[in-house]
């Protein structure tokens, strides 16, 4: 099976891993030369004064690593520092895992070539019955192992994002130098996207200026009524596959509720696109996820969001502090997987709730100023 790799396959693929980050590592050079060099165009040489702000800001007030990483810049001359590609089964949202030396198991597989990620999602498909999702990644982590080596360098392929999505980049990358737990790409994945989330908020309030902060906020309004729209479907395709649906059975039944769902999926991205428009703030940066969307791509998608507003409700149960926050991460990430997944759904339950009481007294204040 091509999931299943066999030894020379997979001696080729840490081949390329190790080649591509050496590759990657060479072309980092100090941020400080980049400022110094004249050939520096003045765009670049802002982002970068930029960027060495916000990671001074995560040490100084996030209590994020104060190490190697992002002192040193490299142009890749590529659209993405890796491609990652996952997959599932056609009736499962469970993503298949692939196992690594030092990080355990995770849930995609990383190329430095697209054309190779291609390849092996090609194969997947084929001779696994699987359905698969590439798509370019603009950084990762090497979770501090690397610092001795210069540590993780700031990218071409993030350098020019929006203040608040850079700030948000290299808050989420340097959490996982915090926390990672071997074989549990939700609970790190979910961990960081909270961090970044929070850890941004704080930036925008503290150090950016009115126009970062309303570019942010319009762009994260978009985001957040994705996610929603994608979370309520994965939700849907959830209920499909377990069975908890009259329709759900087996075989053709399935099968047409699945494309049932996926429809409706479409259909409410549609309204939610006409919506941005009519708002005035039309936006496509969507597209091309939802004409590719599969169990492969919502599995992926769940990994970063499902646990956010649990570590969320435990950063506010810290009092909004750091190193307590941390701490207490810690502490959970070395529970068993069980015990582990029931206090974040306990916690992510309570965060529910606890917004749902929100909305219900916010609508009820509405009501009765009318």
């Amino acid at each position: 099976m091509a999931g299943g790799l066999t030894g020379c396959s997979t001696a080729a693929y840490y081949w390329q891993s190790a080649i591509g980050h050496l590759n990657l590592m060479a072309a980092a050079r100090p941020v400080d030369d980049w400022l110094a060099d004249p050939a520096t165009p003045a765009p670049l040489r802002e982002r970068l004064a930029l960027a060495r702000r916000i990671r001074d800001f995560a040490v100084s007030e996030l209590h994020e690593p104060d190490n190697a990483s992002y002192h040193r810049y490299a142009d890749l001359h590529r659209r993405a520092a890796v491609w990652s590609v996952t997959a599932a089964p056609a009736d499962s949202l469970k993503l298949k895992t692939w196992c690594y030396p030092v990080i355990g198991c995770a849930g995609y597989r990383g190329y430095y070539d697209e054309q190779a990620a291609d390849r092996f999602a090609a194969g997947l498909r084929s001779e696994d019955g699987l359905e698969t999702y590439v798509y370019g990644v603009p950084a990762y982590s090497t979770l501090g192992w690397m610092n001795w080596a210069g540590g993780d360098p700031l990218l071409s392929t993030f350098i020019r994002y929006p203040e608040g999505e850079l700030a948000r980049m290299v808050f989420h990358e340097l959490a996982h130098q915090i926390v990672y737990v071997k074989d549990d790409t939700q609970f790190n994945e979910s961990f960081a996207t909270a961090v970044e989330r929070l850890g941004v908020a704080r930036w925008l309030a503290e150090k950016a200026d009115a126009r970062a902060r309303a570019d942010y906020a319009a762009f994260d309004a978009r985001r957040r009524a994705f996610r929603q729209l994608t979370l309520q479907t994965r939700r849907e395709l959830e209920a499909v596959y377990e069975g908890n649906q009259a329709t759900a059975l087996y075989g053709r039944a399935q099968t047409a509720t699945k494309s049932e769902v996926m429809q409706r999926f479409r259909e409410r991205y549609d309204q939610l696109k006409a919506r941005w428009a009519a708002e005035g703030t039309p936006f496509n940066g969507y597209d091309r996820w939802v004409a590719q969307a599969n169990n492969a791509s919502f599995g992926i998608q769940a990994a970063y969001d499902e646990w956010v507003p649990a570590f969320e409700d435990l950063f506010r149960q810290e009092g909004g502090n750091w190193p307590r926050f941390y701490a207490t991460v810690k502490a959970l990430a070395g529970q068993p997987r069980p015990e582990r997944d029931a206090r974040l759904g306990a916690l992510l339950a309570a965060s529910q709730q606890s917004e749902g009481e929100s909305l219900h007294v916010t609508q009820k204040d509405t009501n009765e100023r009318r």
